[in-house]
């Protein structure tokens, strides 16, 4: 399994045979190659989950909006304050 950050398409960045997109991600700006979605077409408003740097899928707000819930899930770990795993 790999983690993926939901981020939205300000604009696609001139040059670079149209594999660059500058993307949203939680209100910060990030340059994203777009190369390994050739059948893909991306505009404003689009939404894509990222990996290292890559576009990995084109989604919808909705699935944006589930990817980035399981990230803050993941993020806050057991409520009862003891670990996962026994360290062991």
């Amino acid at each position: 399994m790999c983690l993926g950050i939901p981020g939205q398409v300000i604009r696609m960045l001139d040059g670079y045979e149209g594999q660059l997109a500058l993307v949203d991600v939680t209100g910060e700006e990030r340059r994203i190659n777009v190369g390994m979605l050739p059948e893909e077409s991306f505009a404003p408003g689009d939404w894509v989950i990222i990996h290292m740097g890559f576009a990995i899928e084109k989604t919808d707000r909705a699935g944006a909006e589930a990817a980035m819930a399981g990230l803050e899930l993941m993020g806050r770990g057991r409520t009862d304050g003891t670990a996962d795993w026994d360290g062991g």
